[in-house]
């Protein structure tokens, strides 16, 4: 009495396309290569930071170093004179 039911298929795909996976693939790779770059990058800038940090304080030293031989720090980088103050008696 009871019809049987055909059976339904399912039509969807399993797969996207060959060409689809090859650019999918293609988008993927080329991000991962630039995280890769800008964590190689963010390594070098680390390294820079460290170094220029040393380098300051270096200079710390030596402005030290000025100030007590000197009694200032305040000096012309292109000549080496020494920017006394005005208000400052001089030694002579």
């Amino acid at each position: 009495m009871g019809k049987k039911k055909d059976k339904v298929v399912d039509l969807k795909p399993e797969k996207i396309t060959d060409e689809q996976l090859k650019k999918v693939q293609d988008l993927v790779n080329t991000i991962n290569r630039g995280q890769l770059e800008l964590g190689v990058m963010e390594t070098r800038k680390h390294m820079l930071l460290h170094n220029v940090a040393g380098i300051q304080e270096q200079l710390t030293v030596m402005q030290n170093e000025f100030q007590e031989q000197y009694g200032t720090f305040d000096i012309n980088i292109q000549d080496g004179t020494i920017n006394y103050q005005e208000d400052e008696p001089s030694d002579s």
